[in-house]
């Protein structure tokens, strides 16, 4: 079999049957009666400002899928805010794009959900080590797309090798828990020692301290088999066993400290969310985190035509007009009809197809810039 897996094929989407069935029979509809209107459509979550910001993710994927397209394409720009109105525009000959809406709304709202959560759990710890440990929530296709909006949102790096060979970045790890069950019962100190021989120097020496017994025995196991080597402690224990989380760590600090391995940090994981860390990120150095994620809701965005051939239009519940959006000087959104005039505001939507081609880069450091600046203007 060419595809196992029962994933779709880059073509699938290119092509434009990763769609519903309507918009195909649209397209059929419209051609059988040589009919095909110069329309704009507007992709929006809420059409006005609710107070309540999102992440704008997934324009990197929406720009591949449309490059070369006899249309003219607007958007925000990945990383920035928003709150209600347009974050795209899409203008041209309706069939030039009619069947992507589709996977249009999905690239936008599902990264859009990710990179909103990572944004929450970010301001959580904000001065913390947090990594994305999420990929194995999802569908490994989608393990790119979350760990990018991890590193967007200023997360310090992510677990998934595959996702960091697409973007570029070097992913992270030590040990999870079946290392220690193959050593067995009373031998974690070997497998402690085994990892600290075999991984590369650059690794770094966190050794995971739950797997069998009492956190601080694990604890003074890794000390005791690592000594000055060791850099950190994973504590990873199933909530149902670990009873005061906050407890333990401070606990586990207090025996480091006291056998003089004030250097040696405390990392947590374990379906730990934003509420978790603002808990604590004063007795933990660093976090893993997954879940809270992964589990975020997509934006639910929707893509609806706003003008025809130069007439507003919309249906009912929408709003007709091409429209422009605004980050205010006070940090808020603002929507307008694009032909109004607008004192006081930066127009977000900016080019992002031009003549066909793709008219802006997608750099994952700008866009973690553009997030962080966002996020302490609004937020």
């Amino acid at each position: 079999m060419d595809n196992p897996f029962e994933t779709l094929s880059p073509e699938a989407i290119r092509e434009g049957t990763a769609t519903d069935a309507y918009f195909l029979r649209t397209e059929t509809t419209l051609e059988h009666a040589d009919k095909n209107p110069h329309v704009v459509a507007e992709v929006t979550a809420d059409q006005f400002p609710t107070g309540e910001f999102e992440a704008f993710g997934g324009v990197k994927d929406v720009a591949n899928l449309l490059i070369g397209r006899d249309l003219t394409v607007h958007a925000i720009r990945e990383g920035r805010l928003f709150d209600g109105g347009p974050v795209m525009r899409i203008e041209g000959p309706y069939l030039e794009f009619a069947r992507f809406e589709t996977s249009i709304l999905g690239f936008l709202s599902q990264a859009s959900g990710f990179l909103t959560g990572a944004l929450d759990v970010r301001r959580a710890a904000p001065d913390s080590q947090v990594l994305s440990f999420g990929a194995r929530h999802l569908h490994p296709m989608l393990a790119p797309t979350v760990e990018r909006a991890a590193l967007v949102a200023g997360l310090d790096g992510f677990s998934h090798v595959a996702a960091g060979e697409v973007l570029g970045y070097e992913a992270g790890g030590t040990m999870p828990h079946a290392l220690l069950l193959c050593y067995g019962r009373g031998n974690q100190g070997e497998a402690f020692r085994a990892f600290d021989e075999a991984v590369p120097e650059e690794v770094p020496r966190i050794t995971l301290c739950d797997t069998f017994s009492d956190e601080v025995e694990e604890v003074l196991g890794a000390v005791e088999a690592l000594g000055e080597d060791l850099d950190s402690v994973r504590i990873d224990t199933t909530g149902s066993r670990r009873g005061d989380f906050r407890h333990i760590l401070k606990e586990l600090r207090w025996h480091l400290d006291s056998w003089g391995y004030e250097d040696v940090g405390i990392f947590a994981s374990g379906g730990l969310g934003p509420d978790d860390l603002r808990e604590l990120r004063d007795v933990a150095e660093g976090f893993g985190v997954g879940g809270a994620i992964t589990s975020a809701d997509p934006v639910d965005f929707a893509l609806d035509i706003v003008e025809i051939e130069g007439e507003a239009i919309s249906k009912r519940g929408k709003l007709p007009g091409v429209k422009e959006v605004y980050r205010t000087e006070e940090g808020g959104h603002h929507v307008a009809l694009a032909d109004r005039e607008v004192a006081d505001g930066e127009a977000l939507l900016e080019p992002l197809i031009a003549e066909g081609e793709i008219a802006r880069q997608f750099d994952i450091e700008d866009a973690k810039d553009r997030l962080r600046g966002d996020a302490a203007a609004v937020l």
